[in-house]
């Protein structure tokens, strides 16, 4: 081997062993999706770019040789060509990529409850604060070397109402689904769907009893409703780990876990994540 390509060589070995990824999602560039947008090969940009989608940082992996930044796309992205910011070896340049158009269905809801349809002040003002919390906890952004994205599913059940679906409670318009429900028994074991740590847990208005789960390079999972906890702030979890039992706190019609994933900030439809078969 010659001297001038052992160190270009070594080079791709150590990106290859440090930042390739089990699976990359399945790749759906609609709102609420996912788009791998490829950023060139292993050989020509040896060092790993940097990506960002608008102000949030985006994971970029190496697969088979190639760059992929993995982008997840907000629900209210309207369709058309999006860009990402990609700085390299050479300096910055901008990188385009489509986003469809996709609809997604309506669901109606009755709860009994109706408080936790038109809020009291009090309920409005916490559920405003959980909100602003929950908004900063999607931001977060940890580097990491170790992300799985061929999740696991967090529980055994029929897949209930789905990612997306337009959401009418007691006959008034809420926010889009952002996650899936899991039908399941009060007390049915949450898990983790990977490797990961934990990045908090709280009791909210809405969610009710909630664990997020840091995957790393802005990769999150969240379970809600949750009657019980059995994980605390920091801890290092492994795939398929007990998070806590399922239940109906919060706004929950009956128990049942909603599962959100979230990605460069935005939330993202879970079964993108789950393994293929």
């Amino acid at each position: 081997m010659s001297g001038s390509l052992r160190p270009v060589l070594l080079a791709v070995l150590w990106v290859a062993g440090m930042t390739s990824v089990l699976a990359l999602p399945l790749a759906s560039s609609v709102p609420g999706g996912i788009a791998l947008v490829p950023l060139g090969t292993v050989l020509d940009t040896p060092d790993p770019p940097r990506a960002w989608f608008g102000d949030q940082p985006v994971w970029v992996a190496q697969d088979n040789g190639h760059w992929v930044a993995i982008v997840g796309v907000p629900l209210d992205t309207p369709a058309g060509t999006k860009t990402l910011r990609v700085t390299e070896h050479t300096g910055e340049r901008s990188v385009d990529f489509p986003v469809s158009v996709k609809r997604y269905p309506e669901q109606h809801v009755r709860l009994k409850d109706s408080s936790k349809v038109t809020l009291s002040p009090d309920d409005e003002k916490r559920a405003l604060a959980e909100i602003e919390r929950i908004q900063a906890l999607k931001r977060h952004w940890r580097m990491a070397t170790d992300t799985d994205s061929s999740f696991a599913r967090p529980a055994d059940g029929r897949l209930a109402s789905r990612f997306g679906l337009r959401r009418i409670f007691n006959g008034e318009p809420r926010a889009p689904h952002s996650g899936l429900d899991i039908a399941v028994p009060l007390g049915t074991p949450i898990l983790a769907t990977a490797a990961g740590r934990v990045l908090a847990v709280d009791d909210y208005f809405f969610n009710g009893k909630t664990v997020f789960v840091d995957h790393g390079n802005g990769l999150l999972s969240m379970y809600c409703h949750l009657d019980r906890i059995d994980v605390k702030e920091g801890d290092t979890l492994r795939k398929g780990q007990r998070l806590g039992l399922a239940g109906a706190t919060g706004r929950a019609s009956g128990p049942h876990l909603h599962w959100s994933v979230v990605l460069n900030g935005a939330m993202v439809d879970p079964e993108l994540f789950l393994k293929r078969k």
